[in-house]
């Protein structure tokens, strides 16, 4: 069966939500498409790893964007499996096709797999579905082995725990944190975990396993396993570049995106984890994989679809939960650059900068609020800066 949309948007995330809403507001009589390969509408992820597992209400109802309600027809539960340019139209897993006049690529991302066969009690952590699955099996008491200490494998350690969970977390580095926090800040989070309880296999790497109804095994790097009633893995993701790489867009760690976040096809954008775009602020291209990049993204996308002519130049910012520990960061944090530590509370409260050359290129506010603004300023600034005129430069916010 064939349809026709005006704006057809391929994916059904924030960025998704955010593009169709704009559409809806530049373009009030034209007909937006959001075809999505999950069963839900588009939601909010953050609440995934966060607030939901202190919520009492079905997780949908909490994080439901509210998308159909703005005019978007939602065809959920189909996957794109074609992309042709000359067309215009994308066919589905089911058979169907589907027409535009202007296209989206919204796409996502894709976790990385255990080398584990797939069963119910190992959960790659990403969707609603995920969190639902996960909610089910970790009741109190349960022991569940997190992979990863990125930002999913922490902050579901720490809801776990939270929610009255056994917890051991394995990873390859000695710290979680370790590459984006200085040393000895990435020490005390180490140390906080396992003041909480969270019990630390560090070092290690899961070489394979098995899965069975009453629990899974591991198999660590180090000749020893990890036994666990379930598994949650947060191994990074892949960009799902498939669909547009075989329809001959120009693809390089993502979807490669202009100033305006057009593909190299003039009547095709992409939007959110899936779109590399250049950032002027840092003088590179990048690709985010965050809350604030989708919908910055999807929204800028979804006005230049209807004719808008505006460019994304925002860094976007990151923010993560970690028990009672918070943090929001801009820009690059690794600490293979020149750490700069301003601290009013050591390892409690305080701004770490990141430098190459003299210049800061990340910002991260260690329980500080409300300098998001303060430090994009700073990263964009140009010219050398002295260090030590770093001291107070982001102060705590009031």
């Amino acid at each position: 069966m064939e349809h026709e949309y005006d704006y057809l948007i391929v994916g059904g995330g924030m960025s998704a939500d955010a593009a169709a809403k704009a559409l809806r507001e530049s373009d009030p009589d034209a007909s937006v498409g959001i075809l999505g390969d999950e069963a839900h509408g588009p939601y909010e992820r953050p609440p995934l790893t966060k607030g939901l597992w202190k919520e009492d209400r079905p997780a949908a109802e909490v994080v439901d964007l509210g998308t159909a309600g703005k005019g978007a027809e939602l065809q959920l539960g189909r996957r794109a499996v074609s992309l042709d340019t000359t067309s215009r139209s994308v066919d589905d897993d089911q058979g169907d096709s589907w027409q535009y006049r202007r296209l989206l690529l919204a796409t996502g991302a894709t976790p990385r797999l255990l080398p584990l066969s797939e069963h119910e009690r190992v959960i790659h952590f990403r969707t609603l579905d995920d969190y639902q699955s996960l909610r089910r099996l970790a009741s109190p008491g349960t022991h569940v082995a997190v992979v990863g200490s990125g930002f999913i494998g922490s902050e579901v350690a720490a809801a776990l725990i939270g929610s009255g969970c056994k917890v051991t977390m394995a990873f390859p580095q000695d710290e979680i944190g370790a590459g984006r926090f200085p040393d000895g800040l990435a020490d005390f989070v180490t140390d906080y975990y396992r003041s909480k309880g969270v019990a630390l296999r560090t070092g290690v790497k899961v070489t394979g396993g098995e899965a069975s109804d009453t629990g899974v095994t591991l198999a660590l790097s180090d000749d020893t396993e990890l036994a666990a009633d379930v598994v949650v893995a947060g191994l990074g993701v892949t960009p799902n570049v498939l669909l547009a790489d075989k329809a001959g867009l120009e693809i390089d760690n993502g979807i490669v995106v202009d100033a305006h976040l057009r593909t190299s096809e003039p009547d095709i954008w992409a939007a959110g984890d899936v779109a590399n775009f250049h950032n002027p602020a840092l003088g590179r291209r990048l690709r985010v994989e965050h809350e604030n990049a989708a919908i910055g993204m999807g929204h800028l996308a979804g006005l230049n679809m209807a004719g808008g002519d505006g460019v994304y130049d925002t860094l976007p910012f990151f923010y993560s939960d970690l028990f009672d520990l918070g943090y929001e960061a801009v820009g690059l944090l690794d600490n293979r650059l020149e750490v700069f530590e301003d601290w009013k509370v050591p390892m409690r409260e305080g701004v770490v900068y990141y430098l190459d050359e003299g210049r800061v290129r990340g910002v991260l506010l260690w329980n500080v609020w409300g300098q998001v603004d303060a430090a994009r300023q700073l990263i964009a600034r140009p010219g050398e800066i002295d260090m030590e005129s770093l001291r107070g430069r982001i102060p705590r916010a009031v």
